[in-house]
């Protein structure tokens, strides 16, 4: 795509946890169709990558990316260096910024606080001079709005934050509250998020944006899908191992469909915290046989395994902590190629996957009616056919990226007159 003519000169910074990372693609799509769209992008990450792979949609990406430092203790000179400086050139910004850091630690007593607050010094001191940025926009609601907030107070750029999950409901809701209400806006990829964030801050005046994350449809289809349809059926789930992910609830479904005589083999992808507990899990079930677990993959490798699959399933369930998911891309993407998907009604996926119509849904924790729902798909042939054709058209409508990175910019546009 060409640039338009009116490509903005003024900068968006983009402050995220890890740069690049696999799980992440919905940001690497955002950034490379803002790019397309004109937008001169800097990242900011926080981490360096932990996989030794990336996703082609990474590699089409000009955002130069900087670096902070992660850790305290081994770059303590680097980052006491930069905030002195930038305390002496700036002693009333950086005064109100470590006055805001002393009353957040005071209310959690959480040391990440005084690393935030240093690290937004590096980057204002360090990275923010000649890069004509404008305005900073966070990935996820805890750590790098943390550091977006601290930055803005340093240094009078605006700043706004992309809501998603976890970091939304394992905040403190008095510091989630904060960050909204000092935000210029927010945005978030469920109603059911939206909601929330409504009830967190109810009186704030800072809008409170809906803009789902969608999918690239190019990279999925249903010509290349070469399902078995006949037992032993494939049956496969794209996750990462943790408990949100309600992945005991989709062993002990499987080990149910195993009584009941069905014949299957299932794929796990992803990689986790809790992999041992799960490998422990599985082979009380007595599943080793029946199952595998693929760790990450790239993402050309998952659509492989889509392609080949009889049947998607998700367990997914509010977590101890209060962690769940949003709306899983990956449920998205099997809709996408026709697989037919099995998953729960926890919180932002019945905006999208609907009982009976665009796949079935049962309640979390249920491993009965999971299998119940799973068996359904895989026998029931009317069934699958009626709820594959229905979700790519869901999908098409409501989870084309191209179109909704278009409304997200729109909303930039509106929002940052300084890029628009």
């Amino acid at each position: 795509m060409k640039t338009p003519k009116n490509r903005p000169t003024a900068t968006l910074c983009m402050v995220l946890k890890g740069y690049p990372r696999i799980s992440e693609t919905f940001i690497s799509n955002e950034i490379l169709i803002l790019e397309s769209l004109g937008y001169k992008i800097h990242i900011i990450s926080m981490r360096h990558p932990r996989e030794p792979f990336t996703h082609d949609s990474v590699k089409a990406i000009r955002a130069k990316v900087d670096y902070l430092p992660t850790r305290i203790l081994p770059n303590l000179h680097l980052l006491l260096y930069h905030n002195l400086l930038l305390a002496l050139k700036r002693p009333g910004s950086y005064f109100k910024a470590l006055k805001k850091a002393v009353a957040r630690w005071l209310r959690t007593r959480r040391s990440a606080t005084v690393k935030h607050l240093l690290q937004a010094g590096v980057l204002a001191h360090k990275f923010l001079p000649g890069k004509g940025i404008v305005h900073f926009h966070a990935h996820f609601a805890h750590s790098p709005t943390s550091v977006a907030m601290f930055a803005s107070l340093l240094t009078g750029v605006p700043f706004s934050f992309f809501a998603h999950a976890k970091d939304i409901y394992t905040s403190d809701t008095r510091q989630l509250k904060e960050k909204i209400d000092m935000a210029r806006f927010v945005v978030t990829c469920t109603r059911y998020n939206q909601r929330y964030l409504s009830w967190v801050s109810a009186t704030t005046t800072t809008p409170l944006f809906c803009v789902y994350h969608g999918i690239n449809l190019d990279y999925f289809s249903s010509d290349g899908r070469n399902p078995s349809l006949v037992p032993p059926y494939k049956i496969i789930t794209v996750a990462r191992i943790t408990e949100k992910k309600g992945l005991e609830t989709v062993y002990r479904a499987l080990a149910i469909l195993r009584e009941r005589g069905i014949d299957f083999r299932h794929t796990l992808i992803g990689e986790g915290d809790d992999r041992e507990k799960i490998q422990g899990l599985i082979k009380a079930l007595d599943l080793g046989t029946r199952t595998r677990l693929c760790g990450t993959l790239t993402h050309q490798e998952v659509i492989s395994h889509y392609a080949e699959s009889d049947l998607f399933v998700l367990g997914c369930q509010i977590a101890v902590n209060g962690d769940r998911d949003g709306i899983p891309n990956v449920m998205a993407e099997s809709m996408a190629m026709n697989l037919p998907v099995v998953a729960t009604n926890v919180s932002g996926l019945p905006e999208f996957l609907e009982d009976g119509v665009t796949g079935r849904m049962v309640p979390p924790r249920d491993p009965v009616k999971l299998a119940n729902a799973m068996e359904g798909l895989l026998v029931d042939e009317a069934l699958r056919k009626r709820v594959t054709r229905a979700a790519r058209k869901r999908v098409e409508r409501d989870f084309d990226n191209k179109k909704l990175v278009r409304e997200l910019a729109r909303t930039y546009k509106a929002m940052i007159p300084e890029i628009g």
